[in-house]
């Protein structure tokens, strides 16, 4: 066991099982997949908690972080793009920031049917706030692997997503 690790981990149990009834299964997959299912859960889970001190779901964070970090007004459709979400999920999520003043959103001058999204100042400040508490989370929640293999796990997790995003048909994500 490496210096450091507690134990197996839950999905290093659930392939022990799997393994018991199919003892030729491959679970190479599941031991990547499955972990990154699981590690995305338990953070969300601790991440997610801040959140809703703030008064912010994890969907709305995402929208406010993309609309910031793009820094100029974008449509419903980019803003989709950005958040990976539904055009419907996002036009359900801008009416409701909007009534609680964190958007702003303008007709274009030119076409009336294209909509443009812009942070409040209210959202813009709310955003300010959240993320550094966000990002200090997420260290706080890596220090225990230490630089070099943040590093490297970053990485590979990179690499994984190039190739998932450049191998799967694209659904809207």
């Amino acid at each position: 066991m490496r210096a450091g690790a507690r134990g197996p981990d839950l999905v290093a149990g659930q392939i022990r099982q799997w393994l018991a009834i199919h003892p030729d299964l491959d679970t190479s997959g599941m031991a990547v997949i499955g972990r990154i299912n699981r590690a995305a859960v338990l953070l969300q889970q601790v991440e997610d908690a801040s959140l809703v001190e703030a008064g912010v779901s994890r969907p709305e964070f995402v929208t406010l972080a993309a609309l910031r970090r793009t820094g100029r007004p974008i449509t419903p459709g980019q803003l989709a793009r950005e958040t990976s979400s539904s055009g419907a999920a996002v036009t359900k999520r801008i009416r409701a920031m909007e009534q609680r003043g964190l958007l702003r959103r303008r007709s274009d001058d030119r076409d009336r049917r294209i909509a443009w999204v812009s942070l409040s100042e209210e959202g813009r400040s709310l955003i300010d706030l959240l993320l550094p508490e966000q990002t200090g989370y997420e260290s706080e929640l890596l220090s225990g692997l230490g630089p070099e293999r943040i590093a490297e796990l970053s990485a590979l997790l990179g690499d994984l997503l190039a190739h998932l995003e450049g191998a799967l048909p694209n659904r809207s994500l």
